[in-house]
């Protein structure tokens, strides 16, 4: 068998372009691989070959989807590969959809796509339909595992000729595509048996797992907000200068705790960001854009609202959990209701 020609999807880090400075690059084409496109060329062997490497801004496919999937559409249709591999995006949000757009093109042209993620990445719930995602860690320090995974799949998918069996069997991310099967037991059988299993409290999987939505009933609105004492809490990252609490750029572990108390207007020289996941430059010229301030103090100063509370909470979204980010709330809340808060601004990037 002729080895499987692969074209691989990278971002420009991982295209080894540049960092966020080069996030708004446009498409282009390099021969052969690339990065981890090499460390794919050593795990696939004689089954397969990254023959030309896709590299493209974060930000400029995010900003420009219809533009660039016409490009890597016209660009795989001239290259005609047997495969794409996308990533591994981890839990980088503009990464996972990146690779999410790249599988939505190709499955148009029939050509499958194996990728990695993390899977509270967006770009997994919105195109798993369209790729086999391989499970992954949250960051990039889960490399050495996920190149393997995925080139273990890829492998898998040659040598079975696309007849992939069930996610847990062949080590992917379910796809939500349901499939129709012949098994030895009728339907009202199956159900009876799984209802006895639980009331028995026993094991047993159901065949139709249902979505689990995390829905939180809002508040009742303020009778008056102008007696209100309002907070601000962000995950946009704006902290003191210097990052006192060295709030990591991405994949957060922690949010900080940070005095407003005679703050009237944040700077470029007492306020920053640590958000990694967005361009920083207008954000650490004006602070205010992010964590609005200067418009609360204005408001209490004109009497729209009761006090703006002497404290406001900060951390980075990018990257970080869900179970972080609900323990981050959590904890947050108790501080405001113990602190006579009663309305929070939320505000991200």
């Amino acid at each position: 068998m002729a080895k499987y020609k692969i074209v691989h999807y990278l971002n420009q880090f991982f295209g080894q372009i540049g960092g966020e400075e080069k996030a708004n690059i446009a498409p282009k084409v390099k021969d052969g691989s690339v990065g981890p496109g090499n460390a794919f060329n050593n795990a696939l062997g004689d089954k397969a070959e990254i023959v030309n490497t896709i590299i493209c801004g974060d930000s400029y496919f995010n900003e420009n989807k219809d533009e660039v999937q016409t490009i890597i559409k016209e660009k795989l249709s001239e290259i005609n590969p047997d495969m794409v591999i996308a990533g591994p995006a981890f839990n980088a949000g503009r990464y996972g959809m990146a690779c999410g757009g790249v599988a939505e093109v190709a499955h148009d042209l029939d050509i499958p796509v194996v990728s990695g993620i993390y899977p509270e990445n967006p770009g997994y719930d919105m195109y798993k339909q369209f790729a086999y995602f391989v499970e992954t860690t949250d960051s990039a320090a889960g490399m050495r595992t996920a190149l393997p995974n995925m080139a273990e799949l890829v492998k898998t998918y040659i040598e079975k000729e696309g007849e992939l069996g069930l996610p847990e069997e062949e080590g992917y991310l379910p796809r939500g595509i349901r499939k129709n099967i012949f098994v030895d037991k009728r339907g009202s059988t199956r159900a009876v048996d799984m209802l006895v299993a639980k009331l028995q409290e026993k094991e047993f999987k159901s065949e139709y797992p249902m979505p689990n939505f995390d829905r939180v009933d809002p508040v009742d609105p303020l009778e008056n907000i102008e007696d209100a004492k309002i907070a601000l809490v962000t995950s946009g990252g704006i902290v003191p200068k210097g990052n006192p609490d060295h709030i990591e750029s991405s994949s957060a572990s922690k949010f900080g705790k940070y005095s407003i108390n005679d703050i009237y207007e944040m700077t470029a020289e007492t306020h920053e960001t640590a958000h990694g996941g967005y361009d920083p430059v207008y954000a650490n010229e004006d602070p205010n854009c992010v964590l609005p301030v200067d418009v609360l103090r204005d408001m209490e100063n004109e009497g729209k609202i009761g006090k703006l509370h002497d404290y406001y909470y900060s951390t980075v979204g990018n990257g970080t959990s869900v179970a972080n980010a609900k323990a981050y709330a959590q904890e947050i809340a108790q501080e405001l209701q113990e602190d006579g808060v009663q309305a929070v601004i939320l505000t991200s990037t």
